[in-house]
This record gives C-alpha cells, sequence and structure tokens, in this order.
C-alpha cells in the first residue's frame, strides 16, 4: 500500500471511521511506531538535538498539513514532538489520518 502517493481527501459526518482489521491493514504500511490511541487515534513521538530541530519539524508538518488540508494535534516539549491523527468529522481514524502519518514520516 502506497500511501504516500495519495492526497487527503475531505470527510463528511455520517462515514464510518476504521474498525480495527482497518486499523491494523493501515498501521503495517508505516515505518515509526505509531500508537493506536483507544481504536480512535494513531499517535507517534519524534524527539529532536533540541528545541529549534523540533521546531524545524513542527513548522514542516504544519506546511504539509496545510497543504493535505488535515490537520494533526501537535504537542512540544522541547526536544520532543507528539504527534497525535484522528479524522475529527467522523469521531475516528479514516485513510487520511494513515496517508498523512506516512508523509510526516519522510520529513
Amino acid at each position: 500500500m502506497n500511501l504516500i502517493q495519495r492526497k487527503c481527501v475531505p470527510c463528511e459526518a455520517g462515514v464510518m471511521p476504521f474498525g480495527e482489521a482497518e486499523i491494523k491493514k493501515y498501521i503495517s504500511s508505516l515505518k515509526e511506531r505509531w500508537e493506536v490511541m483507544d481504536g480512535k487515534k494513531i499517535s507517534c513521538d519524534f524527539k529532536f538535538k533540541d528545541f529549534k530541530d523540533a521546531m524545524k519539524f513542527v513548522n514542516a508538518v504544519a506546511a504539509l498539513a496545510e497543504s493535505e488540508r488535515h490537520h494533526p494535534d501537535m504537542h512540544i516539549f522541547y526536544n520532543k514532538v507528539n504527534i497525535e491523527l484522528w479524522t475529527h468529522a467522523i469521531g475516528g481514524l479514516s485513510e487520511n489520518d494513515f496517508i498523512l502519518a506516512s508523509k510526516i514520516e519522510l520529513i
């Protein structure tokens, strides 16, 4: 599954979020250690040399998120950045979350 070649698409309320089987299928295509949280979000921690490098990463993720029109929750702790992805409109995971995660891994 080549998620990097795909683009996020707008997701409307009423679409069913991914179930366990779909989550397992999609998460297996990611390279980093993304953790599934309550079957509704994926989360990954990224560690950097210092605050400046962490902020470069955050800014790059923000630019990517804007281009994909799919936005993660980001938490910054000096040289660590935690990213949480989920599709707010459906209250769970969709293909968009895994597309964005795969592209974040390239940064």
